[in-house]
């Protein structure tokens, strides 16, 4: 197998639960590949996007909603939000620097990273629940589908959470060795910059298929611009990044690139109010 290849395969290993098997050799190579983090993403979203379609098709929209969670933490695993959780604990944590690295490196749950968690996951389900609602005033306009805008959203939201955690990788300061350390000393601003134009471009493809493209790469502008905050927030903290804070960034990521779809079909962006008009 060509070290590309390994590489690709080894990213389906780190980033989702997908049984294909990883191993250090496989590890080094992805790490010199960064950019190839956006495009696993571009198939965990196409995935995730196909359950999303099929079960919003099919099911009420609470039902639905639940049900795409948990399709996206059963290709993507809980690694990410486990790494929100620390993060939780270690901004929580009161006193020196070194205190809340120790809260975050502990790996005891605290109510700090319980609460994080727990925000987290209501806030997915809001959005979900918000972007629903908007999405019904879009089925049979124009021939959209809403099933197939909730599967352009999710495939967004994906791309848009792993260039997350390529622009906090590519712009942060490792506080300690490990595999954050790693992805953070291998990630290049031309790295960045691939991975920053293949999202660009998907994203953008994929809502130009329901006629919004100019909302997809705003939305994946504003997930790639969370990751700076979460960024600084980890700087102010504790000093740097590890690889809890490029976990948040995906989780954060996701987040904000769905909430930003929802209010742009929620406010005409795009021209869609007048479309309905």
């Amino acid at each position: 197998m060509s070290s590309f290849l390994l590489a690709v395969r080894s990213g389906f290993g780190f980033l989702s639960t997908i049984p294909v098997g990883i191993t250090m050799e496989g590890f080094d190579e992805l790490m010199k590949r960064m950019y190839l983090f956006t495009f696993i993403g571009s198939v965990l979203g196409f995935i995730i996007g196909a359950f999303a379609f099929v079960f919003e098709a099919f099911f009420p929209p609470q039902i639905s909603a639940i049900l795409i969670i948990v399709s996206i933490y059963y290709f993507t695993g809980l690694n990410h939000l486990d790494g929100l959780a620390d993060f939780g604990d270690g901004v929580t944590a009161h006193g020196s620097l070194e205190k809340k690295i120790k809260a975050m490196k502990d790996v005891s749950l605290g109510i700090g990273g319980a609460a994080y968690c727990c925000a987290a996951l209501i806030a997915l389900y809001a959005t979900i629940s918000a972007l629903q609602k908007e999405v019904v005033l879009l089925d049979g306009v124009a021939g959209l589908n809403a099933s197939l805008v909730i599967f352009a959203s999710m495939f967004v939201s994906e791309v848009s959470a792993k260039q997350a955690m390529l622009t906090i990788a590519t712009f942060g300061k490792p506080i300690h060795e490990g595999l954050g350390s790693m992805a953070m000393e291998n990630t290049t601003i031309p790295k960045f910059l691939i991975g920053l134009a293949f999202g660009g471009v998907v994203c953008t493809l994929a809502f130009s298929l329901i006629g919004f493209g100019t909302v997809a790469i705003l939305a994946f502008a504003s997930s790639t611009f969370s990751a700076l905050v979460i960024l600084n927030i980890t700087n102010r903290h504790f000093g740097g990044v590890n690889g809890d804070g490029i976990g948040t960034a995906n989780e954060v990521g996701r987040l904000i690139a769905l909430i930003f779809i929802t209010l742009a079909l929620g406010n005409g962006l795009g021209g869609i109010k007048w479309t309905l008009l």
